[in-house]
C-alpha cells in the first residue's frame, strides 16, 4: 500500500469509527459488534504505526496522552458554575415553583427533568469545533485541567460533528457541561480487578478522572453524559431557546445526552414521574440520586435568574435519604471553632448509601433526650441529603438492658476548662479561650478555600505547628521561616519554600475573606460581604505582579504581568469597625440583632484589638476593588431584563453595585433605567408604560467606563 492509498484508507476508518461512535454513544444504537469495531480500530492503528505521518489529534487511536507530572493547573470557566438547591419532598418542590411563580406571574411554565447522576461535574472546551480541554467544577469560576484523561472517554467526542451546512472552522468556543460516571459493572469489575479501592462509583469516577496517568482512566472505562451547553448568543450557531432545543443540539454536535430526559406541562407531572423513577432505581445501570427539574424555556430561565450561589429555575429533586441501621457503642464530644460542644455517636461500621459510616451526628444535648439515644442501642441512621450521617430514630424494642444513658461533661474533654451553655440556646460551649481544640479548629478555618485559601496548610500541618509551639494564632503563620518548618515531619527543602511562597502570596487578601477568616461567631460569607460593602475604607493604589495574585482580583480583568490593586491598612479595618454600634450594625440590611451583638463584642474584646494589630505587623493587606470606590451609578436604580450578550445578570447586578447603583427586581416610577437584552420580559413592557429610559449593555458600559 502506497502513501496515497494509506492516506485515503486511514481517513475512510477514522470517519467510520467515529460514526459509530455518534450511533452508539449518542444515539444508542448498536449496529454493529464490538469484535468487528475492535477489529477495524486494531487495522487504524497499523496504518498509523506504519504511516505516522497521517496521525491526526482527532483520531480514534490518540486518546491517551501523556504522564502528569504533578499538580492539575487551574483554568477559568467560561461562565462562573452554580450549585443546585435541594428538595426532598413533593411540598418542596411545589413551594419551590411557588416561590418563581410570584417572580413571573400570570406565566405558565413547564418543565424538563433529567436523571440526577451520581457522578462528576465537568466542562469540556471545544474550539472551533475540536477538543481542547477539560475542567472539572472547581469553586465554580476556576476549575482543575483533567483534558489528559477526560480525552480517554470514548463517550467525549474529539471533535464535534457539522450541522446546518456549517463548517468546524466557524464555530464558536463551547463549553459543554455535564457529568462523569462509572457504571455498576465498570465499577465491580474494577474492584475485582484492583481490589476494593473505592466505596462507591462516584467515589471511583472523581479518583479516576483525577489520575496523573492517562493510561489508567483509560483502563477503568469511564462514560460521560451532558445536559448543558454554553457560547456566545451572536455566534452561527443559534443559541437554543429551551432546554429541551439545549439537549437536542448537543445531540446534534455528537454530544452523549441522557435519552431518560422528559418534558412535562405541570408539576403534577413531575411528581408522578419521580414516584415511577424512584421504582426502576435499581434496575439502572448507573446510580442516581434524584431528578433535576428544570424550567423549560429560556426566557423564563433568565427571567428567574439566580442567587448568590444558585439558579432559581432549576432543583434537584432527591430521593429520600438512604437509611440503615447499626449499634451505638459509645457518644463522643467534638469541640468546634466556636468552642460548641457537639455529641457524635460511634457506631458499628455500617453501608449506607454507598459509603461505609462510623460516626454520626447527634447534634446537642436536648437533641440525645428527645429521641432517648443510649449507649449500647440499635439506631437508624441516614444521610441527610445523602451527606450528612445523621441518627434518626433508636429502635428501643432492641434494648436488652445493658444501654447506658449519656451525660454531657462538667468540662471540656480536650483542655478541661469550664463548661458553660448560655441562656436561650441548646449548645455548651467550652469557656477557655486558649483550649487546644477550639484554636486548632480556628486555624483550619482561617487557612480554607473560603477564606485565606493557602496551599499546603493541612489538618496535619497545623496540629504539628501547634503541637512545636511555632504559632500562638493564625497571625504567626505569617512569621514562620524555613528553619521552623524544615523541623517538621515530612517537611522537606521544596516543600517548605512551596509554604512560604503561598503565604507571602496570601498577604493580599479580599476585605470579605479576611472578615470571614476571623471566625466572628454567626459570620459566614454572606455577612462578611455585607460587613466589607459597610465599611469606607482609605485606599492606596499599590502594583502585584501576577506571581504575587492569589486569585483573579477583579471582575473582568485580562490576566497580565502587573495589576494595579486597591489596598487598605489593617489599622483603617480597626478604625472603621470600632465606630460601629450595635444598632448600626444591625441596621445593615441583612445582618440580624443576634449576628450584630456577636460582632460588635468581638469588635470590642481587646485581645482581639492585639490579633488584627498582628496581622498588620506581618504585612497583610486588605484588597478593597477599585471598583467598589466609584460613584458613577450612585443614586441610579436598575432593573435587568432579558438575556445580554457579555453579561450575565450577576455580572450586571456586581457591576451596578461596585458603582454606587442599586439593582432592583421591579420596574416602577423610581426605576432610572431598565437594562434590556434580546427577548426581554413584561418589565420591558413596563418601563414603556412608565416611561422609564430602556438602554442595552453597549450603553450600560459606556456609563462605566466613560
Amino acid at each position: 500500500m502506497d502513501k496515497t492509498e494509506a492516506k485515503q484508507r486511514i481517513e475512510k476508518l477514522k470517519e467510520w469509527l467515529k460514526k459509530w461512535n455518534y450511533e452508539y454513544f449518542v444515539l444508542d444504537r448498536n449496529d454493529i459488534s464490538e469484535a468487528a469495531r475492535d477489529k477495524i480500530k486494531k487495522e487504524l492503528h497499523e496504518l498509523e504505526d506504519q504511516f505516522p505521518e497521517f496521525v491526526t489529534p482527532d483520531s480514534p487511536t490518540q486518546r491517551v496522552g501523556s504522564v502528569l507530572s504533578g499538580k492539575f493547573a487551574k483554568i477559568k470557566h467560561l461562565r462562573p458554575k452554580q450549585s443546585l438547591m435541594d428538595c426532598f419532598s413533593n411540598e418542596e418542590l411545589e413551594d419551590w415553583e411557588e416561590r418563581n411563580q410570584k417572580l413571573v406571574p400570570g406565566e405558565k411554565l413547564d418543565y424538563i427533568t433529567e436523571y440526577k447522576l451520581d457522578g462528576l461535574n465537568l466542562s469540556v472546551i471545544y474550539e472551533k469545533g475540536k477538543f481542547h480541554r477539560a475542567i472539572t467544577r472547581g469553586d465554580g469560576v476556576y476549575g482543575e485541567d483533567v483534558t489528559h484523561s477526560v480525552r480517554t472517554i470514548p463517550s467525549v467526542p474529539l471533535e464535534l460533528r457539522e450541522i446546518r451546512g456549517l463548517k468546524l472552522k466557524d464555530y464558536p468556543v463551547i463549553e459543554a457541561s455535564g457529568e462523569v460516571i462509572m457504571t455498576i459493572k465498570s465499577f465491580e469489575d474494577l474492584n475485582k480487578r484492583e481490589g476494593q479501592v473505592f466505596a462507591n462509583p462516584r467515589n471511583a469516577a472523581a479518583g479516576t478522572v483525577r489520575q496523573l496517568d492517562p493510561k489508567v482512566s483509560a483502563d477503568r472505562k469511564l462514560d460521560m453524559y451532558f445536559y448543558s451547553i454554553y457560547f456566545e448568543k451572536n455566534s452561527v450557531i443559534p443559541y437554543p431557546e429551551s432546554q429541551k432545543e439545549a439537549l437536542k443540539l448537543l445531540q446534534d454536535l455528537g454530544l452523549r445526552v441522557n435519552t431518560n430526559f422528559t418534558h412535562h406541562s405541570s408539576l403534577a407531572s413531575v411528581e408522578k414521574a419521580m414516584s415511577e423513577v424512584e421504582k426502576k432505581r435499581a434496575k439502572l445501570p448507573y446510580h442516581i440520586d434524584g431528578l433535576v427539574v428544570k424550567v423549560n424555556s429560556r426566557r423564563h430561565q433568565n427571567l428567574l435568574g439566580s442567587t448568590a450561589k444558585a439558579p432559581r429555575w432549576a432543583i434537584a429533586f432527591k430521593f429520600p435519604a438512604e437509611q440503615s441501621t447499626s449499634k451505638v457503642l459509645d457518644i463522643d464530644i467534638q469541640v468546634g471553632r466556636t468552642g460548641a460542644l457537639t455529641p457524635v455517636a460511634i457506631l458499628e461500621p455500617t453501608l449506607v448509601a454507598g459509603s461505609t459510616v462510623s460516626r454520626a451526628t447527634l447534634h446537642n444535648e436536648d437533641e440525645i433526650e428527645r429521641k432517648d439515644v443510649r449507649i449500647g442501642d440499635t439506631v437508624i441512621i441516614q444521610k441527610a441529603g445523602d451527606i450528612i450521617p445523621e441518627v434518626m430514630e433508636v429502635l428501643k424494642d432492641l434494648r436488652n438492658g445493658k444501654e447506658k444513658k449519656f451525660k454531657m461533661p462538667k468540662s471540656c474533654p480536650v483542655c478541661g476548662g469550664p463548661i458553660g451553655r448560655p441562656e436561650g440556646e441548646v449548645v455548651s460551649r467550652c469557656k477557655n479561650k486558649n483550649c487546644y481544640a477550639v484554636h486548632q479548629q480556628q486555624l483550619e478555618h482561617f487557612v480554607s478555600r473560603k477564606a485565606f485559601d493557602i496551599d499546603g496548610l493541612g489538618e496535619k500541618v497545623v496540629e504539628q505547628l501547634i503541637e512545636n509551639k511555632l504559632i500562638e494564632d493564625a497571625a504567626d503563620l505569617f512569621s514562620l521561616q524555613a528553619s521552623d518548618l524544615l523541623q517538621l515531619e515530612l517537611f522537606k527543602d521544596k516543600k517548605t519554600e512551596n509554604l512560604l511562597e503561598a503565604l507571602e502570596k496570601s498577604k493580599v487578601i479580599l476585605l470579605p475573606r479576611f472578615i470571614f477568616a476571623m471566625g466572628i461567631r454567626h459570620v459566614g460569607e454572606e455577612t462578611a460581604e455585607l460587613l466589607a460593602d459597610h465599611l469606607d475604607l482609605k485606599t492606596k493604589t499599590i502594583t502585584l505582579k501576577k506571581s504575587q495574585k492569589k486569585n483573579q482580583l477583579s471582575l473582568f480583568a485580562e490576566e497580565s504581568a502587573e495589576e494595579k490593586v486597591e489596598v487598605a491598612e489593617i489599622p483603617e479595618l480597626q478604625s472603621a469597625l470600632k465606630k460601629l454600634t450595635v444598632d448600626e450594625l444591625n441596621g445593615i440590611e441583612g445582618i440580624g440583632e443576634k449576628v450584630a451583638q456577636s460582632i460588635y463584642e468581638w469588635i470590642q474584646d481587646e485581645k482581639n484589638e492585639a490579633y488584627l494589630d498582628k496581622f498588620d505587623r506581618a504585612g497583610v493587606k486588605l484588597l478593597v476593588p477599585a471598583a467598589k470606590k466609584s460613584t458613577k451609578l450612585a443614586g441610579l436604580t436598575f432593573v435587568i431584563t432579558g438575556t445580554l450578550p457579555s453579561l450575565s445578570r450577576d455580572q450586571a447586578k456586581e457591576l451596578i453595585k461596585q458603582n454606587g447603583g442599586k439593582a432592583s427586581s421591579s420596574v416602577s416610577k423610581k426605576t432610572d433605567y431598565v437594562l434590556a437584552g434580546s427577548e426581554p420580559g413584561s418589565k420591558y413592557d413596563d418601563a414603556q408604560k412608565l416611561g422609564v429610559a430602556i438602554i442595552d449593555e453597549k450603553k450600560f458600559l459606556k456609563m462605566i467606563n466613560k
